[in-house]
Parts: structure tokens; sequence; C-alpha cells
């Protein structure tokens, strides 16, 4: 199952709106056959594991077949892999996890009508682990939200004049394309445009495709010299109406959407169940401290990535969060840190809300 998750990460950044998934066939001791999804419409992991087992010279009947999530059970773009493994005669089934997906579940069914031995919870916890954003998508109707912030040791993210470039070094900073990469969408706000112009593309890792960018931009202020609709495939979440720059951006391979809430801003909640209708399974903000705030005010952030400089910046200079003051430490947003390393100079922290 270890060598399976290993080969499910191979489709880190390319399997989604799929899950990332591995599979091994194993037979007298020994493993004949090995695959993985490589990207949505190709065959699925057991699919191509049971294929080369095939192309090696073995017969998968009576094997054992590893996989990271349960096999689906649905005629999507590709047929049920539950049908594939009773066709192939294989002897028993250990799942890493239940597939989350009520539409393409109850494959474990299917294969213990067929006769076939099934177990599942084999590394769950690792299987769940690459697929934050699926599972999420699949129980909550919404995308899995990672908050991604670089700053200095003392929490300031820039200077009071805005400027941040650059606060981490150049490790840390390929670590952070390396979880763009992973995401269907980088969410950031109109503040982070003006102040810093970025393109929010993935550049510093090799990717078969670059995710949605999306801009929280309440008054429709974006000017179209932004740098971030370099390449199209931006999305602009509004509270106001304005036609005629709706129609150029359209021009420019843009898009606008309209999603107010009472207070005349972007309703932040309704923009992550938008993202979800459009299979969006992982989110990734990039932003500054006020929609950070209030991305954390409304309970919609999940993992927070945080790279550390050792560096000093000052009291003046700009926070990661815009938070309301509290009177009680019991109030207090709790916290489980759950991975912590060095890159380069820089620490970084990945923390879940509790």
């Amino acid at each position: 199952m270890a060598r399976a998750l290993e080969l499910a990460a191979r489709g880190l950044y390319t399997t989604p709106p799929n899950p990332r998934v591995g599979c091994v066939l194993v037979k007298d001791g020994a493993m004949i056959g090995e695959g993985w999804h490589e990207k949505p419409g190709l065959a699925h992991a057991e699919v191509n594991a049971l294929r080369a087992a095939v192309a090696a010279g073995h017969s998968a009947a009576g094997a054992t077949a590893y996989v990271t999530l349960e096999p689906c059970n649905h005629q999507g773009r590709t047929p049920p892999c539950s049908g594939a493994l009773i066709e192939a005669k294989v002897a028993r089934v250990i799942a890493a996890m239940r597939d989350p997906n009520t539409k393409a579940g109850g494959g474990f069914e299917r294969l213990q009508a067929a006769g076939i031995e099934t177990q599942c919870g084999l590394l769950e916890a690792e299987a769940r682990a690459l697929n934050p954003g699926f599972i999420s998508l699949m129980t909550r109707g919404r995308p899995w939200l990672r908050l991604k912030v670089a700053a200095s040791l003392d929490g300031k993210t820039a200077l009071e004049n805005g400027q941040s470039q650059w606060i981490t070094g150049p490790e840390a900073r390929r670590d952070g394309h390396h979880f763009r990469a992973q995401a269907g969408a980088v969410l950031t706000g109109i503040g982070t445009v003006k102040d810093d112009d970025p393109r929010l593309s993935v550049r510093e890792v090799e990717t078969p495709r670059q995710p949605l960018r999306v801009v929280v931009d309440s008054r429709f202020e974006i000017p179209l010299s932004a740098k971030i609709f370099e390449g199209g495939n931006v999305l602009v979440a509004t509270a106001q109406e304005n036609p005629a720059k709706s129609a150029a951006l359209r021009s420019m391979g843009a898009d606008t959407l309209r999603l107010p809430n009472p207070e005349g801003k972007v309703d932040l909640a309704e923009l992550l169940r938008e993202l979800g209708q459009r299979e969006i399974n992982e989110v990734q903000v990039e932003a500054g401290v006020r929609l950070n705030g209030s991305l954390l005010r409304e309970g919609l952030v999940d993992e927070l990535l945080i790279y550390l400089a050792p560096m000093l910046i000052g009291d003046t200079a700009r926070g990661m969060f815009s938070l309301p003051p509290l009177a009680e430490l019991t109030a207090a947003k709790r916290l489980e840190i759950f991975d912590q390393r060095m890159l380069g100079a820089d620490l970084r922290v990945r923390a879940r809300l509790q």
C-alpha cells in the first residue's frame, strides 16, 4: 500500500478533479503489476496495473489488489474499475479508504457479490492526506481551502508601504509553487493585485496545467493592465455590476461573477461553492491581511501554510490576518500543527484549524 501511495502521488498536479489513486497487484508474494491514474479521461489506476501485469506476462487471477481508494463502480469517461477487477478474477482487494463520491461508490459491494474478498483502512490517513480536496468536494460541496502566508518571525508579511518581495528565500518560494501547482484555483484579493501585481501562475515546478486565478474585487476596481490576466484563465468575483468592464475582461479570456453579500462585499462562502461547481478540488489563498482575516472569520480556512523567515520587521508592518480583538484566550482559534520543516533559512509550518 505504501508503494500504491507513492504511485498515486505521481498524479499530484495532473489528476484533478479526479482523485489521486495508485494500485499494486501482488501474487505469490511478488508484485506483478502497478499503475496510477494520470489525468481525467485516461485509465484509472486499477486498469493500468492490470495492463502492466498482462504486459509483463502475468495473470491477475488469484492476485491481491492494493489500491489507495475503493474501486469505482460507475461508468464515467472510463468504465468502472470494479468490473475490470472482477473480469481479471482477482481474489482480494485491499483499499486504503472508501470512496466519498456517492455516485461512484458501491465498488466493494459489487466485488463482494462477485466473491472477491475486500478490506479497507490500511494506511487510510496517508490516503486521505493525498486527496483532501477531492474528499472535501464530495462531502461538503466545496473545495479544500489552504491559506498560504510568507512572513517574518514577528508575523509581518509586508512593510507599511506594502513592499513584500522578498521576505522568504528561493527554496520557500519554490515550495509555494509546488502547492500552487496542486491547486485547481489560486485566490487573491484586489489589494494584493494593486500592491504586488502578481501573475499567480506556476513557474517554479513543471506542471501541464495552470490553476484558475481568482480575484476577490468587491468594487470591481481591477485594472485591465494587471499581470494576472496574462494567459487568461482568470475569474474576477465582484459585488457590483459593470457590463462594459465585464465585456472587456471576457475579450481578454477572463470571466466575472457577481456574488454580493448583504454588506456589499463578495460572498466568500458562495464563491467557494461556485468553485466547487466548477470541479475545483483545492484552493490556495495568496492574499493580504484583510482577505485572510475574512476567510478565517467566516470559518472557510481548512489549512494554513506558513513560511517564516529569520528576520524582524517591526510593529508598523502589515500582519498575516485581520482578526477582531479577543477578551478571552479561550476564544482564540486553535490549530493543530501537523508538519514543520526547514527550507533553506526559512521555516515551513503546516497547520489545520481545529
